[in-house]
């Protein structure tokens, strides 16, 4: 019985001692294991600031893709080109003279990631192939459902990437929703009066990209909408 005690005893002070020995994991250890932020985007434009929030998580290829143009500094000194009431502003892509910046190669639609066109989220704006969306990116500025995604078959129903929101500087893009538009270089209608320049756009937290206005134009100009102000029927345009 005496010897049955001492050897449980003996298997007890290697565990006791380990539990004493062993350290609580330093604020730092916990933090490395914490997932990280979503990178917040600020637009600094000449009506107003916008800070967006975006998902990476929802839209990988169209955030990352987003974020380099905002890394290289490409959207510094663009326009918010198209502006309709009760529908969406849109940019992202043209110089002060209404000239396209040449762009990198296209992403993969993420339309199909189940997020929603609602108001203050921010989308991908490409052409009728759902496949051709690069730098322009649109505001929605009311619940527009019907650009969600509803299926495969055509461009009409793969609908827009959202990948972001609007977490500040709403009331800002309404502002430049309710300015005077017009017809202006290659197009129709829906060029707010007077211009809105993105002065800078950066990633919060990291320092802020060095002006790309030596950047070349494209080649030729992206395929436009020439829907008229107000019909909700026009899509954003390719970019």
């Amino acid at each position: 019985m005496f010897k049955t005690v001492l050897a449980a005893l003996l298997l007890l002070v290697p565990l006791s001692l380990q539990a004493q020995t062993a350290k609580p994991a330093s604020p730092a250890e916990a933090a490395t294991t914490a997932p990280a932020p979503p990178p917040q985007v600020l637009l600094k434009t000449s009506q107003g600031d916008i800070t967006l929030e975006l998902y990476p998580d929802k839209a990988p290829k169209s955030v990352a893709n987003f974020l380099q143009y905002v890394r290289d500094g490409f959207y510094n000194g663009t326009l918010l080109h198209r502006a309709i009431p009760g529908y969406l502003v849109q940019g992202g892509l043209y110089t002060r003279d209404l000239q396209p910046k040449r762009t990198r190669p296209a992403v993969a639609s993420e339309a199909d990631n189940g997020l929603s066109n609602l108001r203050g989220t921010v989308a991908v704006a490409r052409g009728a192939d759902p496949n051709s969306g690069t730098a322009q990116f649109f505001f929605n500025l009311v619940d527009n459902r019907r650009l969600d995604f509803v299926g495969s078959q055509s461009g009409l129903t793969w609908g827009y990437a959202v990948f972001g929101k609007v977490i500040k500087g709403m009331d800002v893009i309404d502002k430049i929703a309710a300015l005077p538009s017009r017809a202006l270089g290659p197009f129709a209608g829906d060029v707010p009066n007077p211009l809105v320049v993105i002065e800078n756009a950066h990633v919060i937290g990291e320092e802020p990209p060095a002006s790309a206005s030596s950047a070349a134009p494209a080649e030729a100009a992206p395929a436009r909408t020439t829907a008229s102000k107000g019909k909700k029927s026009a899509k954003p345009a390719k970019g």
